[in-house]
Order: structure tokens, then C-alpha cells, then sequence
């Protein structure tokens, strides 16, 4: 279904199996995956900020006054896919289709000092080609079980009653469930007894530009005996992962590729630390990328039947941003 770099897969799980700590990084569409021993990491020119895992890191202050402008494409060229989206989830082609977008952007900050100073559970500064802060957690594994946290549906935290808003809108309700329905049915083909431990939980994302309600909701499993150890496995079996893509997959990835028109290439990809027992990882969001001289910032959001356009052209605007202040 999927272009697979199996052979990288596959010294991933060898790795996983000797207990040596590596980093990965998996594009989009599995067609580049990375492995760094720990000694590597740093002289390959990668710098990561996870909670479990950090590169040391001199972090000077910041000495200047933020400058940052967003160019986002009009209402008109984003309708053109969206309309396509819809177009395909009325046909029954898709329910949950991830729309996503590339801005223009320019600031006064080097892609280095957004990963220094940017505040956010999961950065990678890599190699000068792109940053992103992700918010989102992929899966992590501990002691063979397994968790992921899909997050589905955000909000500006300055609306008054934000929090009761977002859980009870009804699109993003519904689109919080299906994408929890489909991480699911992910686990589960790598795990056994799956439940849903916390659903539509509210967190907040403070940027300089405003804070945003973000809703996640936590899914586990026990790894199966055939997938014990095997990292490499677990990822092949679970990329791309569903929160970025939709449901059904092959059929949403045909409608994402017509309508998005552009590579989303690492954006939306995953990536993730052993530590030599279990495994953090994290979905490529928020992601910022440098294409010659420009920078580019990508993002969208969940496509529903509900969906209406100035909303989503607006949640897609609201994601353009750093979380410095």
C-alpha cells in the first residue's frame, strides 16, 4: 500500500533486539527512515528536545524583538482542495480527511533559535532543512505496552467557556471520535486488549501569537508476543500515522495527495527515541521547512462532512505559529 524503506525497518528492530539506544525519523510517507546510534546524533547535525531525550544545548537568550509575518494562500485557493475533500467524504470515499496547507512566512529568528527557544513537548532542529515543536505525541512504548494520544480539535483559548466549546462542538466531536476510532483499530493490529483510557482530554498551547485548547484522548495496549522488541515492525505497521491522514487510510492518502498539490515530504512524518527498553516518539507538526532560501510553514486540520470552510481556513491560519513569549 505504502512506499516502505524495509530494510531500515528491519535494523531498527535488530537494534531494538541488541537494547542499543538510537533516534529514528520516518517521512510522511515511509519512504526515508533514519536510524542515529546517541554518539551520532549530535555530529549529524540534529539537535532534540524531547521530555525523555535531549541533545546538550547552550541556550543563550534571546536578544531581540520577535518579527514574524504568515502569507497564507486566500479562501478561494484553499476551497479549491477543500471542496475536493468534501467532495470525496459525500461520495463515501473517506470520513476524516487531514487537510493541510504550506505558508509563506518570514521572521527574524534562524530555524536554530526557533528549536532553542520554542516551548513545546517534542522539538528536532534538522540539519538548517527544518524545525517543527509538536505538540502531539505518536506512541510510546513501556514495558511492552503500548500508548498513543491522538489529538483532534483545537480552539482560542481567549474564547470565553473555550474548553466546554471544543468538547461539545459537535464536528469536533466527531471528528475527535473517529480519529480515536481509527487509532484503535491501529493498536490493535499490533497489540491486544486496546482501551480508551482518557478521552478528550484539554490541553493548552501557549504561542506568541495566542493560546490554543488542544483535545487528546489516550489509547492502550499490550504489545502481542510477535511484536515484542520490534520497533522497526510496530512502525511499518502503524505509519502514517491516522491523526495526520483520516479513515480509511489507502483511500484518504489517493484524496490527500490530489487536494494538498504539494510533498508534505517530513512534515506530519514521525520520530522518536529508544532509550534501549522503551520507546517516545512524536508526530512532525508544527513544522516549519526551508526551501532554497524560503521558509514555508505547514499545516491544516481534520476534514469532516460537517466541516465548514471559513472554520477550517481559519484553524488552519491559527496553527501558523511559535510558542516563544
Amino acid at each position: 500500500m505504502f512506499s516502505v524503506n524495509h530494510q531500515k525497518f528491519m535494523e531498527m528492530d535488530e537494534l531494538s533486539r541488541q537494547k542499543t539506544p538510537y533516534f529514528f525519523i520516518i517521512d510522511f510517507l515511509s519512504e526515508n527512515v533514519e536510524i542515529y546510534l546517541e554518539h551520532e546524533i549530535e555530529k549529524s547535525g540534529l539537535l532534540v528536545d524531547f521530555q525523555s531525550f535531549s541533545t546538550p544545548k547552550q541556550t543563550k537568550e534571546l536578544h531581540k524583538k520577535i518579527e514574524w509575518r504568515s502569507y497564507p494562500e486566500t479562501l478561494e485557493d484553499f476551497k479549491t482542495g477543500f471542496d475536493q475533500v468534501q467532495k470525496n467524504i459525500r461520495l463515501g470515499n473517506s470520513y476524516l480527511v487531514n487537510y493541510t496547507r504550506k505558508t509563506r512566512i518570514e521572521t527574524n529568528l534562524s530555524l536554530e533559535e526557533i528549536f532553542l527557544h520554542s516551548d513545546a513537548k517534542y522539538k528536532v532542529f534538522y540539519k538548517d532543512f527544518f524545525v517543527f515543536f509538536s505538540p502531539e505525541t505518536f506512541v510510546k512504548i513501556i514495558d511492552d505496552k503500548i500508548f498513543t494520544y491522538p489529538m483532534k480539535g483545537t480552539i482560542d483559548a481567549s474564547i470565553e467557556n473555550a474548553k466546554e466549546i471544543l468538547k461539545n462542538d459537535k464536528k469536533e466531536k466527531a471528528e475527535h471520535y473517529t480519529v480515536v476510532d481509527l487509532l484503535r483499530n491501529d493498536l490493535s493490529m499490533v497489540s491486544d486488549e486496546v482501551t480508551v483510557n482518557h478521552f478528550q482530554h484539554i490541553d493548552l498551547i501557549k504561542t506568541q501569537q495566542k493560546n490554543l485548547y488542544a483535545m487528546s484522548s489516550e489509547i492502550a495496549g499490550n504489545i502481542k508476543p510477535e511484536f515484542v522488541g520490534k520497533i522497526g515492525s510496530i512502525m511499518k505497521k502503524l505509519l502514517p500515522a491516522g491523526s495526520i491522514l483520516g479513515a480509511p487510510k489507502p483511500k484518504t492518502l489517493e484524496i490527500i495527495q490530489q487536494a494538498e498539490g504539494y510533498e508534505r515530504g517530513y512534515y506530519t512524518g514521525v520520530c522518536g527515541w529508544f532509550d534501549g527498553k522503551n520507546v517516545d516518539s512524536c508526530v512532525m507538526i508544527r513544522f516549519i521547512e526551508k526551501e532554497n532560501d524560503t521558509l514555508y510553514f505547514k499545516s491544516g486540520g481534520g476534514i469532516t462532512h460537517m466541516s465548514k470552510l471559513e472554520d477550517e481556513y481559519q484553524e488552519m491560519k491559527n496553527k501558523i505559529y511559535v510558542p516563544i513569549y
